[in-house]
This record gives structure tokens, C-alpha cells and sequence, in this order.
């Protein structure tokens, strides 16, 4: 059994909003490997509340019984209100809100305390060794978390985040790593065991509509609401990025814990810049991999674990073998 944490920002439901937060947490809850002990949620794809409200949501949907944080509601330094005006506001700038209109807005539950990070260190620190945290936002709770309790870097199973870019078209630098930059140098310098899913893998995915029509023919709680919620962003994100269908970016994270021959790695120092006009964009700097390292300084914290390519054939089995096979009581 596979002890899980997971942190993110998911926006199923939300107009303009991503949902392949949804995805991974509805992959996770399907598969009977996973103990999926905490859902924190973090400000990034949407504001931390809304993301608190969607996870509340999709458990009220399914009858799943499974503790929900509240984490941080902005980056550690970074400002907020330019990423909030990107990514709250795209979908009016488009004029595309109307694709939402058939899709019900999740309830808010009412005001919950950022209690995030406290929750994610009591749990993997009293729990040395067994938790695997999975941070598929900006990582400003893991941050806290880190700073509230130093030992948890040691206690951690691993961290396997999403985040970063190195080589894709059009990305200087990613949402997750970019909304906070002091958080993701902390993470990825902590001494952590990290794996490391950045754009470069997750834009190798692809998700359309003829797949979510497979999907709705597994006719249970959790297809229909992936279905439902996954249709307009697919639909948005043709229209905006000009693709058949959509990056299914974090579900990457939970497959490969499932099935890890879904991917292939590689292993590199890895870090994210703070100043400048590179703030925020991923240095991959391995001393040994550097053909040119005058005046680079020494590498920080250990090497991460990169994933480098993933099978999207394989990926789209593994979602379509757990959700077909779902059956929350």
C-alpha cells in the first residue's frame, strides 16, 4: 500500500481553471494501492479556498472519507495579483466563459485555516519513512512544511513533483515553479529523495475528447464527474493552445507510482533562479553534465530524480483500468 499526501490547486468546475489536479486526485482515490491519507490544497491554478472547495466537492460527490487542508494563500515573495489577473481572468480575455455554462460551480464549504503545511508535517513526521508526498501546485506549503518541522526532509518516503520547464516551445518558466520561486529552491535543495515531472514530460501527454468518450462509457460517480468537468477546459484548451485535446500534465505523478515503466529517468542537480529577468525559470546544473561551468557555483542539495519521457498510450490505459474499476461505498 502506497501512504500518500497530496497538494494541489485543482480548478475542475471552475471556469477557465485546469483540471488535471482532478485527474490525479480521481486517479489516486480509484486505485486500491493507494492510501490516500491528506489533500492539501495551494494558491496557483486557482486560489488555495477555491481549491479547497473543489476537492470538498469531488469527495461530497463520490461519499469518500478523506481528511482536506486548506494551505497557503499566496507565494512566500512572490506577488500575487499579476498571477491572479493571468490565470483567474484568461477565460474572459478569450471569451470563451460560456464554455462553462452547463457546469455547476463547486460549493464553497464555508472558511477553513491554512492549517496545510502543519498537517503535512505532523503526518510524514509521524510517519518516518512511509509517506510519499506528492506536490502537484507551487510549493508553498511544502515549503512551510519544511520550515516548521527541518526533520521533515529526512522523514519524507520522497516528494514527486510537478513543476519546471527546460525545453518546451513558448515556456520560459512554468505556473508552478514560477508562482513561487523562494518555495520550489527550498523543495528542490532540502536534501529530499525528489522526483521531478517537469512541462517537458507532461506536454508529451494528450487527453481528447474521443478518449473522455471512452471514459464516460465506465458509467460510475467518479467517470461522470471527470467527464463533466474535463469537457469545457478540453475544449478551452483547443481553442487556446491550439492542440487536439489537453495536457493531462499532474496525473503523470500518481501513474507512475502505479505502473513506474510508464516512464524513463535521468538524475541531475536541480534548481529554480530568483533574481533577474530569469526568476523563476529551472536550471538543470549538474557539474558532471556542464560542458561550460566557469564561475557556476557548487550545486545545492542532492541530485533529483527527472522524469524524461512518458508512454501517453500507456497513461491513458492505466486512467481508463483504475476509473473503469472505481467503486467508492
Amino acid at each position: 500500500m502506497k501512504r500518500l499526501i497530496i497538494d494541489c490547486d485543482p480548478g475542475n468546475g471552475v471556469a477557465g481553471a485546469n483540471v488535471d489536479d482532478g485527474l490525479a486526485l480521481a486517479l489516486a482515490l480509484a486505485a486500491p494501492e493507494i492510501s490516500l491519507e491528506l489533500i492539501t490544497t495551494v494558491s496557483g491554478n486557482t486560489p488555495s479556498e477555491i481549491g479547497y472547495a473543489v476537492v470538498c466537492d469531488l469527495l461530497s460527490r463520490l461519499g469518500a472519507c478523506v481528511e482536506v487542508a486548506r494551505g497557503a494563500s499566496r507565494a512566500l515573495v512572490e506577488p500575487a495579483a499579476p498571477w491572479r489577473e493571468s490565470l483567474d481572468h484568461s477565460v474572459d480575455r478569450h471569451g470563451l466563459r460560456h464554455l462553462w455554462g452547463g457546469i455547476a460551480a463547486p460549493d464553497f464549504p464555508g472558511s477553513a485555516a491554512p492549517l496545510a503545511a502543519n498537517r503535512i508535517g505532523e503526518i510524514i513526521c509521524a510517519n518516518p519513512g512511509e509517506i510519499t508526498l506528492v506536490a502537484i501546485g507551487p510549493l508553498t506549503n511544502v515549503a512551510l512544511a519544511l520550515q516548521l518541522y527541518p526533520q521533515l526532509a529526512q522523514a519524507v518516503k520522497e516528494i514527486v513533483i510537478m513543476g519546471g520547464v527546460f525545453h518546451v516551445d513558448g515556456y520560459f518558466k512554468d505556473t508552478n515553479f514560477g508562482f513561487d520561486p523562494e518555495a520550489a529552491h527550498a523543495v528542490l535543495t532540502s536534501e529530499a529523495n525528489i522526483v521531478l515531472v517537469p512541462m517537458d514530460v507532461t506536454t508529451q501527454t494528450q487527453m481528447t475528447h474521443q478518449d473522455l468518450d471512452i471514459l464516460e462509457s465506465c458509467n460510475n460517480r467518479l467517470s461522470r464527474y471527470l467527464v463533466d468537468t474535463m469537457r469545457p477546459w478540453m475544449d478551452y484548451s483547443m481553442q487556446t493552445r491550439r492542440l487536439p485535446g489537453c495536457w493531462i500534465h499532474d496525473v503523470v505523478n500518481i501513474a507512475l507510482l502505479l505502473e513506474p515503466k510508464l516512464v524513463t529517468w535521468a538524475e541531475d542537480y536541480v534548481d529554480v533562479s530568483l533574481s533577474g529577468l530569469t526568476r523563476g525559470v529551472t536550471c538543470r546544473y549538474g557539474p558532471e553534465h556542464l560542458k561550460l561551468a566557469v564561475n557556476v557555483a557548487a550545486p545545492q542539495g542532492k541530485p533529483v530524480n527527472i522524469v524524461q519521457s512518458v508512454d501517453n498510450k500507456g497513461l491513458l490505459s492505466i486512467i481508463d483500468h483504475y476509473i473503469r474499476r472505481f467503486n467508492c461505498p
